[in-house]
C-alpha cells in the first residue's frame, strides 16, 4: 500500500509535530517577541507542512515539486531563525539545539522528495 494521502508522508508528519513544538517554544520566550520572533517562526513552521499538502494536491508532479521547494525554503527560513533566537538567548539552548536538528532532518527529506519528483521514471 502507497502513499494515499499527503498525511501519509513521514515528512509530512514530523512537519506538524515540528510546528506544534515550535508553538510550544515560543511560550518560552519573552513576551515581547510575540509579534517579532515568535510570530515568524510559527510562520515558517506551519507553511512547511502546508506547502507538502498544497504540493500533493496539486495536478502535476512539477507542481508538487514546486511546493515542495517553497516548503524547503520554509525550512531554511526557520532554521536561520532558530539561530538568530539562540544567540540572543531567548530560548533555552537545549530546546533549540533539538528543534534545529529536527528542521535540519525535514529539510533532508524535502530535498530527497523534491529529487524523487523531479526524477522522469
Amino acid at each position: 500500500m502507497g502513499v494515499q494521502s499527503y498525511r501519509d508522508l513521514t515528512v509530512w508528519k514530523k512537519s506538524v509535530d515540528l510546528a506544534c513544538d515550535i508553538y510550544a517554544l515560543t511560550r518560552l520566550m519573552p513576551k515581547e517577541e510575540t509579534y517579532r520572533l515568535s510570530g515568524q517562526i510559527i510562520r515558517a513552521s506551519t507553511s512547511i507542512a502546508a506547502n507538502i499538502a498544497e504540493g500533493n494536491g496539486r495536478a502535476t508532479r512539477r507542481d508538487y515539486a514546486h511546493f515542495i521547494s517553497i516548503a524547503r525554503g520554509s525550512a531554511a527560513e526557520l532554521e536561520t531563525f532558530l539561530i538568530v533566537i539562540g544567540r540572543l538567548n531567548l530560548a533555552p539552548t537545549d530546546h533549540l539545539d533539538a528543534l534545529l536538528s529536527r528542521t535540519e532532518e525535514i529539510a533532508r527529506m524535502l530535498n530527497a522528495l523534491r529529487s524523487k519528483l523531479s526524477d522522469p521514471t
